[in-house]
């Protein structure tokens, strides 16, 4: 299948998934949400991949949700249907019977990170850039991210990282336990490459029925947080402190939030 903001390349029994918006910095407009959905779901049934690399084209893995479609205001990217978009994306993602390997270099923020963070192994070089700053443009995590921020480090961990939205290297990230495997700059590939070949070498099937077990047991809970954010996020994208959220960050200005 053809994608508009994706590029697939099967190797065997391993699929890498590349976000292909490099001129945007893979930043998710409603198009690519769709896409990605799509290619989840279908992959539920495809049989020969097990293993999935998520990756980003050119300087980073994505920037997050695009600020551009956000102000657009022409319908491309209503809230209440991308919440929902979103919904299925990450339901699709998480229960995905394949073990998913995400390769960060550059950003990774955002939605970008929410993505990043669901997956079953996290690679990310030095120099890389992981934020969950939603909080900049007065805005909830989204995309499962309060879910799968948690799953990493608990809950009073999370809450303080959602609510610093700090901009994070791949060095601070991997000190957090955010990221699994860290790589030298420019090493990445290599990086997914040994990890691949390790993974090929173990028996597949046991590793994907314990993900299946862990991840079936958590799906209601996550679906429960997806409706949720649905909801906040609704309520924080027509409130004024999202407006000026928006508007400093397109001015490059500290935001003057109201309390």
């Amino acid at each position: 299948m053809t994608y508009q903001t994706l590029q697939l390349d099967r190797q065997g029994n391993v699929l890498t998934i590349s976000l292909n918006r490099p001129e945007a910095l893979n930043s998710m407009n409603g198009t690519m949400i769709e896409e990605l959905t799509e290619c989840f779901t279908a992959l539920h049934k495809d049989q020969e991949a097990q293993i999935v690399v998520l990756r980003g084209e050119g300087r980073a893995f994505s920037a997050g949700g695009d600020i551009k479609a956000m102000l657009a205001n022409d319908g491309s990217f209503e809230i209440e249907d991308v919440m929902r978009k979103l919904e299925k994306l990450a339901h699709a993602y998480y229960t995905l019977p394949k073990l998913t390997i995400a390769a960060v270099h550059g950003a990774a923020a955002g939605l970008g990170f929410s993505l990043v963070l669901a997956s079953d192994f996290i690679l990310a070089e030095k120099s890389a850039k992981l934020a969950m700053n939603f909080i900049g443009i007065a805005l909830v995590p989204d995309g499962g991210g309060h879910f799968f921020l948690k799953e990493r480090v608990g809950v009073p961990k999370a809450k303080q990282m959602i609510w610093e939205g700090k901009m994070m290297t791949g060095e601070e990230s991997h000190e957090a336990a955010l990221v699994d495997h860290l790589t030298e700059d420019g090493g990445l590939q290599a990086g997914v490459e040994m990890l691949v070949a390790k993974l090929k070498q173990a028996p597949l099937d046991a590793m994907l029925e314990t993900k299946s077990i862990l991840h079936e047991t958590r799906a209601q809970e996550l679906q429960a947080v997806l409706r949720a954010e649905a909801v906040s996020q609704t309520k924080m994208r027509s409130a004024s402190n999202h407006l000026e959220g928006i508007d400093a960050f397109v001015s490059k200005r500290k935001p003057q939030f109201n309390q």
